[in-house]
């Protein structure tokens, strides 16, 4: 209706592998392996010989029956499986009706992002002590800290010396002016004053080198102790903490975050020190040679300590909001990226610009507000510095009698060269707690929550499960501690190597009922599979021994060896075999390095279909007994999808599988039918025996895809029926006459009218 009539005056491209909407095209296109292959009204291609042609007539025949109010799109999702399913008639007849478009249920209604949280006040000590202790141990920290005291002193002690030198050679000069001139004159070993001060400048120079070394040494293994922690902690955080943070925050705590660990904190906290002990070592000088100085530093201190912690409180949580601000920037950038093709055939690019402006407008508001207070600071820092010169000046004038020159020359030079390093120490300091803040979120990323443990003290055999049998106990599932319930008192049994299809409505709980199987949040109840149950079982145990295909389907970057095999578990012929049992043999054989060809990102150099089949192959591969299949075949053409279907069934006939359906006819062969519906289970049994139940859910999810597709699914679920369980009255895959049905004693059939 969209197409032909809101948008008939429109030039209208349709890229689609659902044959049965070509009849309202003008022309079509045909197009294989890039090429074209033919091109004409779908009348001239009933009439032509092109292999395209038995496609449109089989699709005449048997149409691809998906279930209205399913779109095949891929659809956006608040969970990692896909939870778009059958939508009810009521529903749907309910919603034409009165105009609007039914809305999903709330609890399978797409969530907002939640704002990144942000941490306020000052940065604990905690923090600090696990940064450093995640580094070095205690006692590596406390030689640590006396190296750096060391340092200092030594550097103090230098020009000291020069000032006992000086004043003790004036001292002899005035000694040999009072002598009159007489011939003796006392003389200063120039060797042992000499001496002396080499050794302390070797002494500053080796403390400050071991001193160096060692910051770096503990930062930059507190760096990497934490990036290995959070990175640990990311691989084993649950599924629902990556729906709730969007990719660009994450990369902004890989990224931003731990590039201030690795680069920026370990220089900054160095400077800090050296800067930090500069400092006392000028305020010990003054005060030594000048102990009045005390009085007006102590109100200058005073002052220097209220100024820093109003700059503090405000630089740190304006550090704080320019780090939860750069966040949007990188989601924003990275989804721009990933949907560039769509930005451009919609011409989106400046509305995308304008947004991507209005996220960096807020990110650069609060990076010139940091900005522009550690420059407010910095004014009031010189001011301070310039009244402690003015003191010490004054005071050395006051205090001339009681003075010698080296001893002014040394405070007076140190109170000099404070104005610059005061500043400096103190912008430093202000500099590291910021940048603390990285150390805060990073730990606070080391800190999630977590899965189940990947391995447990209970192992399951090697060869387990031997049966693929499934039994669900009186189990309750949810998300998350504070979300919905999404499955309720879900008891069920599925027998080793049955087909068990699985429909329902939109947030009945069918991609929940998956979840709760590999764990990806901790059900409620129990869960067994083949007598064991699944939540003694470490998480690697349980998920590697459960293949499943999704309806996206996932390639890594890397060579298509490692997507078929990450773990090298199988020879070459193996894997020419599997890709050969998916018809992907000659593909991968054309390819420049065939096997280690690498793969562009997400596999994006192979189409849905062929993605799709890698997947096939790699579950193949795996031979488990137990495969779940998320709606396989949603985005793939109908030959691809009856071929997958076929492989499915003979390849994996020996498994238990289930199918989570979107298409009916997908599932309408299966052994057995679960029908959810609000996480609760509504009806499960065969096929046809749920279609004799005209006030069933399945029967009305039948009906709504309208006589003819209904009048051919039941006519395969009652042949699959009787084939299965009364073989003696199937003739070559067809009921038998009415004849032999008499024949067989005991046995009415009703055939309910659709």
């Amino acid at each position: 209706r969209c197409i032909c009539q809101a948008l008939h005056q429109k030039i209208s491209v349709l890229v689609t592998h659902q044959l049965q909407y070509l009849r309202a095209a003008n022309q079509i296109l045909i197009l294989k392996d890039g090429k074209m292959v033919g091109k004409g009204t779908y009348s001239e291609f009933l009439r032509s010989g092109i292999d395209f042609a038995s496609l449109l007539k089989k699709d005449e025949e048997v149409e691809q029956l998906s279930v209205p109010g399913t779109p095949n799109l891929k659809s956006a999702r608040s969970r990692t499986f896909s939870e778009s399913s059958v939508w009810s008639q009521d529903s749907s007849v309910h919603s034409q009706k009165d105009g609007t478009v039914e809305q999903p249920p709330a609890e399978n209604a797409l969530a907002a992002v939640p704002e990144e949280s942000r941490s306020e006040g000052k940065i604990s000590f905690k923090v600090y002590r696990k940064y450093f202790t995640a580094g070095a141990n205690y006692f590596v920290i406390f030689i640590l800290l006396i190296f750096n005291i060391l340092a200092q002193v030594a550097y103090v002690l230098q020009d000291w010396w020069l000032s006992y030198w000086a004043n003790h050679q004036e001292k002899l000069n005035l000694t040999a002016n009072g002598n009159n001139g007489a011939n003796e004159t006392e003389h200063l070993d120039l060797n042992f004053y000499l001496g002396i001060y080499a050794g302390l400048t070797v002494a500053t120079i080796l403390f400050g080198i071991i001193r160096s070394l060692l910051v770096f040494q503990v930062l930059v293994n507190s760096g990497q102790t934490l990036h290995n922690k959070m990175f640990q902690s990311i691989l084993k955080a649950p599924v629902l903490f990556f729906d709730r943070n969007p990719i660009g925050r994450i990369l902004n705590r890989f990224s931003k975050d731990i590039g201030h660990l690795d680069d920026l904190l370990p220089l900054t906290f160095l400077d800090f020190v050296q800067t930090l002990l500069q400092i006392f070592g000028v305020v010990a000088v003054a005060v030594a040679v000048i102990p009045w100085i005390l009085i007006p530093l102590i109100p200058l201190f005073i002052l220097f300590i209220f100024l820093r912690r109003y700059f503090l409180d405000t630089s740190r949580d304006i550090k704080r909001l320019e780090s939860t601000t750069r966040s949007p920037v990188f989601s924003h950038l990275s989804s721009s990226l990933q949907g560039l093709w769509t930005i451009r055939a919609l011409k989106a690019e400046e509305r995308f610009q304008k947004l991507f402006d209005a996220h960096q407008d807020l990110h650069s508001e609060a990076w010139f507000l940091f900005l522009t207070t550690s420059r407010w600071f910095a004014v009031r820092l010189d001011a301070i510095c310039a009244i402690f010169v003015i003191v010490v000046a004054f005071g050395s004038l006051l205090l001339a009698k009681t003075l010698n020159a080296g001893q002014v020359g040394l405070a007076l030079s140190y109170a000099i060269t404070l104005m610059g390093t005061f500043q400096w120490g103190v912008r430093q300091s202000a500099e590291v707690e910021n940048l603390m803040i990285s150390v805060e979120r990073v730990m606070e990323y080391t800190e999630l929550e977590k899965e189940a443990p990947w391995e447990t003290n209970k192992h399951p055999p090697t060869e387990w499960p031997s049966q693929g049998m499934i039994a669900f106990e009186n189990v309750n599932f949810t998300y998350s501690l504070d979300g919905p319930l999404v499955l309720r008192h879900l008891s069920v049994l599925i027998k080793p190597k049955e087909k068990v299809g699985i429909v329902g409505r939109t947030g009945a709980g069918k991609s929940s009922l998956i979840a709760a199987l590999f764990r990806l949040a901790e059900p409620e109840g129990r869960i067994w599979i083949d007598k064991f149950l699944t939540s003694e079982l470490g998480l690697h145990d349980l998920r590697k021994k459960i293949s499943i295909i999704p309806q996206e389907p996932v390639l890594f970057t890397g060579t298509m060896r490692k997507n078929l095999d990450p773990f090298n578990e199988y020879t070459d012929e193996e894997l020419w075999n599997a890709l050969e049992e998916v018809q992907l043999k000659e593909v991968v054989e054309d390819l420049p390095n065939k096997m280690e060809t690498q793969l562009a990102e997400s596999g994006s150099n192979f189409s849905v279909g062929q993605r799709q089949l890698v997947c096939l192959g790699r579950a193949g591969l795996k031979k488990n007994r137990i495969l779940i299949i998320d709606e396989a075949t949603a985005n793939v053409d109908p030959r691809t999808d009856e071929f997958i279907q076929k492989t499915i069934r003979e390849k994996f006939a020996h498994c238990t599988v289930l199918t989570i359906a979107h298409r009916l006819n997908t599932i309408i062969d299966s052994d057995r039918i679960m029908v959810l519906d609000a996480g609760r289970l509504k009806e499960y049994g065969e096929p046809y025996v749920l279609l004799q139940e005209q006030d069933g859910l399945f029967y009305k999810m039948v009906q709504q895809v309208g006589k003819t597709e209904a009048a051919s699914l039941m006519e395969t679920a009652k042949r699959v029926y009787f084939s299965r369980n009364y073989p003696e009255v199937v003739q070559n895959g067809q009921l038998a006459t009415d004849s032999s049905l008499d024949a067989s004693s005991g046995l009415c059939i009703t055939e309910t009218a659709l």
